[in-house]
């Protein structure tokens, strides 16, 4: 060993530890000492092994499986408030069975009301994950491309990085490459990653055209004698009698697809979009909005405990979970979002699995953004995302376990 690569690694190791800047100064104070003589053995090792036992080693990463999920247009009051009371009203949020939802949804309390409305996010994820975005707490998510909704979202979700370029929800394909195709790119992932999404602009943001991943919507027409469950699927989405035309059909067959995919296939990364509840804002039937949020939550745990059941994705599957931008927080603005809204880039953000310490609903942090989570994804399956795509967010450093 010489002594420029002794003193490299002493510079490379110390991040602030007194005893191995001690080290540090000694070697960097005795470089004519090592040009007139070599030190003793013993004296050596003893050096390595005080370097050893300082260096601050990252933890090996347990996960293997990544389910990257979204739900359209859920605001952060419902995550962390559950039910709005002047919204349950037919004035305000087109309710007409007010005591109905009132008996199904409202309760005493803020707490209360959130476990009624979303209990796999209060009694699993807050309590063995993390869960950002309460501002009453201090906790502030929020958007980072201005435009505040659905299409630049999504690809900032899923790219990492806002681009000014994408100012509509036009199905135009996506130039920017996606955290998913960037991993299916690599060997060890190739053919292990899918996606599934209410919505028939997803397959334009993905690019699927110049990505090649599997995208299913609803509206493809499956070969039966490839994938029986999906041609089924397809026929039922066909059949029923359609609410937005061939936008986007309900989340439960979105659900029973993504489902289904998870149990055969094991994908590395799944990403899955759920897009009622945005759609019922729009129409203005907040019944219909926080039904589709249960549901959204209710498909959540299922996804969870299918990747729990499996032997080979138990204990080695993280699941994030976001939203693509806010909503209005007036009795009349609710139902809309955009950059005329100012309160609509304002989101959540989840996060559990076994590499995430569990420190429940976050209060009083910084504040984290929508395009932290392409990175935090390629991060829990050991990739650096933001290495090959500058422009991408930070990691969620607090989704990640720290190093010992």
């Amino acid at each position: 060993m010489n002594v420029s690569g002794c003193r490299k690694t002493c510079r490379l190791q110390v991040g602030g530890n007194s005893r191995l800047q001690a080290c540090a100064t000694a070697l960097g104070s005795s470089t004519s000492e090592f040009g007139r003589r070599a030190w003793s053995l013993p004296r050596l090792v003893a050096l390595l092994a005080l370097l050893a036992t300082n260096v601050s080693a990252a933890p090996a990463l347990q996960t293997r499986h990544v389910l990257l999920v979204m739900a359209d247009g859920v605001r952060w009051q419902e995550v962390f408030t559950g039910a709005e009371e002047q919204l349950i009203s037919k004035e305000h949020g087109g309710v007409t069975k007010t005591n109905d939802l009132r008996k199904e949804f409202w309760r005493a309390t803020p707490e209360a009301r959130r476990e009624a409305l979303m209990p796999f996010f209060w009694g699993t994820l807050a309590k063995q994950g993390q869960l950002y975005g309460n501002q009453h707490k201090g906790s502030v998510a929020h958007v980072t491309n201005g435009k505040n909704f659905s299409y630049p979202g999504y690809s900032e979700i899923l790219c990492g990085f806002s681009d000014p370029r994408i100012d509509s929800n036009a199905k135009k394909p996506n130039a920017n490459v996606t955290m998913p195709e960037w991993l299916n790119g690599k060997t060890a992932f190739a053919g292990r990653v899918a996606a599934f999404g209410n919505w028939d602009v997803i397959p334009y943001i993905l690019n699927r055209e110049r990505s090649r991943l599997p995208i299913w919507t609803g509206f493809e027409k499956t070969d039966a004698k490839l994938s029986p469950h999906l041609a089924m699927l397809e026929k039922l989405v066909a059949d029923h009698t359609p609410t937005w035309g061939t936008m986007m059909t309900y989340d439960t067959f979105i659900h029973a697809a993504a489902l289904d995919h998870l149990k055969t296939k094991k994908p590395r990364l799944m990403y899955v979009c759920y897009g009622e509840p945005d759609e019922w804002a729009h129409l203005g039937r907040y019944d219909h909005y926080l039904q589709a949020t249960h549901h959204f939550d209710r498909f959540v745990s299922e996804l969870w405990a299918a990747a729990q059941a499996d032997p080979e994705m138990r204990g080695r599957t993280s699941l994030l979970l976001v939203t693509d931008h806010g909503r209005g927080t007036s009795n009349a603005s609710w139902k809309t979002h955009g950059a005329n809204i100012p309160e609509a880039r304002f989101i959540w953000i989840g996060a559990l699995g076994p590499d995430t310490p569990a420190l429940g609903e976050r209060a009083n942090v910084p504040t984290v953004t929508q395009n932290q989570i392409a990175p935090t994804a390629a991060a829990l399956l050991g990739l650096d995302y933001k290495a090959e795509q500058p422009q991408a967010g930070p990691v969620l450093v607090d989704a990640l376990p720290k190093a010992k």
